[in-house]
């Protein structure tokens, strides 16, 4: 038998979703203590960020360099 696919329609951009949950974990990390659980959230929210960055970087038009 096959696994059906849960499948659903995204409202927001990949990009916008990444920020969402980074500026949520850090949030949360705020009203943790120190420890293990709070530089888990804080790691998460920095890596959501730089994909999110990436993703940017990579979408955006590309120029033709100079001298070619």
């Amino acid at each position: 038998m096959t696994a059906k696919r849960n499948r659903r329609k995204q409202t927001q951009s990949l990009q916008q979703r990444l920020t969402t949950f980074a500026e949520n974990a850090r949030e949360r990390a705020r009203s943790l203590p120190p420890g293990k659980e709070r530089e888990m959230l804080l790691q998460r929210a920095k890596q959501n960020e730089v994909t999110s960055n990436l993703t940017d970087w990579l979408s955006a038009p590309v120029y033709p360099r100079r001298g070619q």
